[in-house]
């Protein structure tokens, strides 16, 4: 075992093994990354890694859960917070948060590693789905049942606001990130929340005129 893992922390350990395996999986892949890969650019042994995690796949929702399940759960406690209060300001905030994070490859590269194998490991789907995706979704639907209340929203189908507020998120980073589409103007994740959030609370349609 390499002297200076014998000089670290054992709390501190599962934190650089993750960051290990982001970075294995990032560059070959989930399927062909091995653990001895990830023991060796954690500068530890393949024996001390399983005393932290079992298996490849429990590295890779360890980093869902410190990523999106984190920023899941975040959303799911400002909702809590705000939108009875205010639910369009809660919506604003919102999508604010989701851009910023998302923005932030420290976050995005968890949920971009699951949607390339996802297809093919699908107890990694349903890890994702049961710890990120269905917070977010009880999230969406309070917000939604907030406005509704407070007669800021009209009643719309819950799932449909659940992707009109999220898919946009996850749409600016594919074509961010995997496509090299950046936008031309709103370049700034907050400025394009703002901009996507001004649309899907008035729509399309012309404003009338003030009088």
């Amino acid at each position: 075992m390499p002297e200076n893992s014998r000089r670290r922390r054992p709390e501190a350990r599962p934190e650089e093994i993750l960051d290990a395996a982001l970075s294995v999986f990032s560059e070959q892949g989930f399927a062909a990354a091995r653990v001895e890969d990830i023991a060796r650019a954690a500068g530890l042994s393949k024996g001390a890694i399983y005393l932290y995690f079992p298996s490849k796949e429990a590295m890779l929702n360890g980093l869902v859960e410190r990523s999106a399940g984190h920023l899941a759960k975040t959303a799911e406690a400002m909702v809590a917070s705000g939108a009875p209060r205010d639910a369009e300001t809660g919506l604003r905030n919102l999508l604010r948060m989701l851009f910023t994070s998302m923005a932030d490859p420290a976050i995005s590269a968890a949920p971009r590693l699951v949607f390339a194998e996802a297809g093919r490991f699908p107890v990694i789907a349903d890890f994702y789905r049961r710890q990120v995706l269905e917070i977010a979704r009880g999230a969406m639907r309070a917000l939604l049942e907030a406005g509704v209340g407070a007669n800021v929203f009209r009643p719309v189908d819950a799932d449909a606001f659940m992707r009109a507020v999220a898919g946009p998120a996850f749409a600016h980073m594919a074509l961010t990130t995997t496509f090299t589409l950046p936008p031309d103007t709103l370049t700034d994740p907050a400025d394009m929340a703002d901009a996507l959030a001004d649309i899907l609370l008035h729509g399309l349609k012309p404003r009338a005129p003030a009088s």
